[in-house]
């Protein structure tokens, strides 16, 4: 069968330009003789809408549009379509997320998703109604049976996703299909492509049936959708693979047994997950342009070369925010940089300010010595800055803190903290200068001096982060085998790490939630990023767990 996969990017509640971009694929896919269509999951509404469902407006709008393709749909062309649908049920949850097969202005299927996802960032169960049946159709020659996203997960390992009492593709097996179509909305990770192809995989491999996965793109709120929609042959080979986080129309056959096509580059994804996650997020809540403090460090300097990728140049600036503590080399590295990228740096002492400051609250400061307060006032300082450009010309301040600050509390809150999206929040410090380095393999646009300096805050005289913090190339690992893996204070022992420096890591990452919880949104790129994805309480024991 030809079929074409309408890997396209909506817009959460957006419906006459979703209704557009579908109607605009599904004409095309006709002229070019495909014999049916596939979309990804939800494509009506966007996903995901969270608790936009709540509202009765939103739910009768996507029926509504809906209905508007049946009806404007070419008539020969079959058209699988994501939407929400009521639960007609009547028992349960209200509503059901639900895929139909549409020919002639005719639905000739309905099938609501079996598996309702509730980890990670996912919470389907708080909004949908499991289906209890799955459903086979005869349709211009072969037996389809549609998987909605999690309902090929089933085979998952217990620690990625969730073990399921039911697998619902063995059960369309069971009815005969010979043609597994899987509309998705599965958010990028880093290794996630490969576990995707390893599940369609394992379908052909048992069954002989092949599978068109189509997977939505774009960047909703801190998810960044990949596309990467494939079809595997009745070997399950990957013999068709869409362009990563590009929209794409592509027709392929269900009975292809072409050569076998590898996934991306995994350095080469992690940059365009990025970038579309600046890109989308801008237009998406309506801003036109970013702006950045450059510190003349490696964080800033890699979140202003990808805004710079996002965006046209001139439409990025950046703030050198010089204090009495901030070196020559670090204002010197900044401009090169700037010049590099073709941003507009513009230089705003803070020292007045900071002055300022001090003089006024030297008289309840009398008699106390200069700490941190002193550091974070300079950090503060540079937020109002920048928060008061945002202000005045609308523009969407990125913030530059990376994951290990974030999960140490080496931030500070209402200062360097803050922003309208965390770009490299996700990324722990050795994950930052692997990517800058990656980017600069390309076209060396960060200057050697910044990845070369020992990374500091300049917020005092010769100040280190390592005066503080352990090396980021031991406290990374302890991190991530605690945020991203969950391992244990004794498990992280065990693997040969000093047990009062994992205590002393452990400890700062408890004692920092308060300010995450105040954080910007941060764009996902790993199995568990600061956000929706982990929830924790801010009022609990810090304990080594």
């Amino acid at each position: 069968m030809r079929v074409a996969i309408g890997q396209i990017n909506p817009v959460i509640g957006d419906f006459a330009g979703n209704e557009k971009r579908i109607l605009d694929a599904v004409r095309k896919a006709d002229a070019r003789g495909a014999e049916l269509i596939v979309f990804p999951e939800m494509c009506i509404c966007g996903y995901p809408p969270m608790d936009l469902l709540d509202h009765e407006t939103f739910v009768q709008a996507n029926l509504k549009t809906l209905r508007s393709i049946q009806k404007n749909s070419p008539s020969e062309i079959g058209i699988v379509l994501g939407y929400v649908d009521k639960n007609r049920s009547r028992s349960g949850k209200h509503l059901a997320n639900t895929a139909v097969l549409i020919q002639d202005g005719k639905i000739l299927l309905t099938q609501v998703k079996s598996l309702l996802p509730t980890y990670d960032v996912f919470d389907e169960a708080r909004y949908f109604e499991p289906s209890k049946k799955r459903h086979v159709i005869s349709f211009k020659g072969e037996r389809i049976g549609i998987a909605i996203c999690e309902d090929f997960w089933w085979e998952a390992d217990p620690a990625s996703a969730t073990p399921y009492s039911i697998d619902p593709v063995k059960d369309l097996l069971d009815q005969g299909a010979t043609l597994i179509l899987a509309p998705s909305a599965s958010p990028y990770y880093r290794g996630k492509p490969q576990i995707r192809l390893s599940l369609l995989s394992r379908i052909g491999k048992s069954s002989g049936v092949p599978v068109v996965y189509v997977n939505m793109i774009g960047g909703n709120d801190s998810l960044i959708f990949d596309g990467q929609s494939m079809l595997t042959s009745r070997e399950g080979r990957c013999v068709f693979l869409c362009k990563a986080f590009e929209e794409e129309l592509k027709i392929v056959d269900t009975g292809s047994q072409g050569d076998e096509i590898a996934l991306r580059d995994e350095d080469e994804e992690l940059e365009q997950a990025l970038v579309l996650g600046i890109k989308d997020y801008l237009q998406k809540c309506g801003f036109d342009r970013v702006h950045i403090g450059l510190s003349g460090g490696i964080d800033s300097a890699l979140v202003a070369a990808l805004a710079a990728r996002a965006i046209d140049p001139d439409r990025v600036k950046a703030f050198a925010l010089p204090s009495r503590y901030s070196s020559q080399a670090g204002i010197r590295d900044s401009e090169q940089l700037a010049g590099n990228l073709g941003i507009q740096l513009i230089r705003l002492p803070i020292e007045e300010a900071f002055k300022a400051f001090l003089s006024s609250l030297a008289p309840i400061f009398a008699g106390r010595e200069e700490d941190i307060t002193e550091e974070n006032l300079q950090a503060r300082i540079r937020g109002t800055f920048l928060m008061a450009y945002s202000n005045k010309f609308s523009s969407l301040l990125l913030a530059t803190g990376n994951k290990s600050e974030l999960a140490t509390g080496y931030a500070t809150l209402y200062g360097d903290m803050c922003g309208g999206l965390a770009v490299i929040g996700d990324l722990f410090k050795t994950e930052v200068y692997a990517l800058a380095r990656n980017l600069n393999r390309k076209k060396k646009v960060i200057p050697e001096a910044i990845l070369a300096k020992p990374p500091s805050a300049e917020l005092k005289p010769d100040q280190k982060d390592q005066d503080t913090l352990p090396p980021y190339e031991i406290l990374d690992q302890i991190l991530k085998l605690y945020i991203v893996h969950n391992h244990s204070f004794e498990e992280i022992t065990r693997k040969g790490f000093e047990p009062s420096l994992v205590r002393e890591v452990l400890t700062r990452v408890g004692r920092a939630e308060y300010k995450r919880r105040q954080a910007p949104p941060v764009l996902k790129i790993s199995p568990r990023a600061f956000g929706t994805g982990r929830r924790i309480p801010i009022a609990r024991e810090i304990y080594e767990a």
